[in-house]
């Protein structure tokens, strides 16, 4: 009687291993739809307009040369459209206050050294300006002129009312007017320069190149395709590096004073990239501020040869809105990486690369090895 039911356990035995084992399988392959990670796909579609999980809902869009020409001839357009805004012809300079205005009256030395004498030797950024300083009110005060106002005559203006003046006293004054120093309009320039600081305005017209230019140039962390200018409370983005691209003078653009131009840096416009990389990351743009999709990815070292899917490869893009774009691409040829290098990416991106079936196995069955492990040792234990 022992002896069968020795037979008896000892055939149990297998019998339990191999219902442990089936049920296993079966757990897993049917855990595959729920597998551990994230996963892109098309979310289901609510009568509302939004997810059934209450996630934004969004239209999923092939990459291809179509899009991608596209998108550039927009961005063109804008672009365009901000550098005919500010490219309009500078006027002649105006006068203001704070500006010294040097005045010579010919065959009149005694009206010299009225207006002070030049510093000896070297001058030096702190020495006074020899000249007539014109007051907050916009006033000129000349020997023989009295007072007069100035403020926002050209340089032929103002002479014209000093030679009015002085007629009075002298028979047909000669009069030479011209600015010594320039001190009442002024452009800021802040942000990824080597000199910040405040650029004064003068007779010639100021650029984007030249204000640029007396700022030190661009900083190594300078995004040139992101600048700002703030003009009037209208904030007017530029980008340098598409100027250039597309044939565009940057010396188009013309400051006005009271202008602000400011020069962002590379890292606060960095892409995420996520999923199935060999270093997840943020990718900064380059030093011309492009950064493509190809780019992205070589930052983060490439895809994951042995875990990603290449066909499932997405941009999401405006993730803080209730209606993202979704960019998709299938990198599965090698050709499809011209698309990538040419798609360019937008701050804030979120480049996320999927996995493929095996990978989402794998985790599943990592998550069910503990309990089966535990299983199969009770089991032995009861043995």
């Amino acid at each position: 009687m022992k002896t069968a039911m020795n037979a008896r356990n000892g055939s149990a035995c297998p019998y339990g291993a191999r219902a442990l084992l089936s049920a296993t399988l079966c757990i897993a392959l049917s855990a595959c739809a729920v597998a551990p990670g994230m996963r892109m796909g098309t979310p289901p579609v609510a009568t509302d307009g939004r997810a059934a999980d209450d996630a934004p809902s969004f239209r999923l869009t092939k990459i291809d040369t179509a899009l991608i020409r596209q998108l550039d001839a927009q961005e063109t357009r804008r672009q365009d459209t901000q550098s005919d805004l500010l490219a309009a012809p500078a006027g002649q300079y105006r006068i203001g206050a704070g500006d010294v205005l040097q005045i010579t009256v010919w065959d009149h030395p005694e009206l010299a050294s009225a207006q002070g004498a030049a510093p000896q030797g070297t001058p030096r950024a702190a020495d006074p300006v020899a000249g007539f300083v014109v007051d907050p009110r916009g006033n000129l005060s000349f020997p023989f002129a009295g007072e007069l106002h100035v403020a926002g005559l050209t340089v032929d203006a103002a002479q014209a009312e000093i030679v009015q003046a002085l007629s009075r006293v002298y028979r047909d004054p000669q009069v030479t007017l011209r600015i010594a120093s320039f001190r009442s309009q002024q452009v800021y320039v802040d942000g990824e320069v080597r000199t910040p600081g405040v650029q004064p305005v003068n007779d010639v017209p100021m650029t984007l190149y030249e204000a640029l230019g007396r700022a030190g140039g661009l900083s190594q962390s300078a995004d040139q395709s992101r600048m700002t200018l703030v003009r009037g409370g209208v904030t007017y983005p530029l980008d340098l590096s598409r100027m250039l691209r597309h044939g565009r003078n940057p010396a188009d653009v013309t400051l006005a004073a009271g202008d602000l131009l400011h020069v962002p840096a590379r890292n606060d416009y960095g892409v995420y990239v996520m999923g199935e990389v060999n270093k997840p990351a943020l990718a900064v743009p380059l030093r011309d501020g492009r950064l493509t999709l190809s780019d992205a990815l070589s930052q983060a070292g490439s895809i994951n040869a042995g875990t990603a899917d290449a066909a499932q490869m997405f941009v999401i893009r405006g993730s803080g809105t209730d209606h993202p774009q979704v960019f998709h691409l299938d990198a599965r040829s090698p050709v499809s990486m011209v698309l990538a290098n040419e798609f360019e990416l937008q701050p804030k991106d979120i480049v996320y690369v999927d996995g493929n079936g095996l990978v989402r196995f794998s985790r599943v069955l990592s998550l069910l090895l503990p309990g089966v492990n535990t299983s199969a040792a009770a089991a032995l234990a009861v043995k």
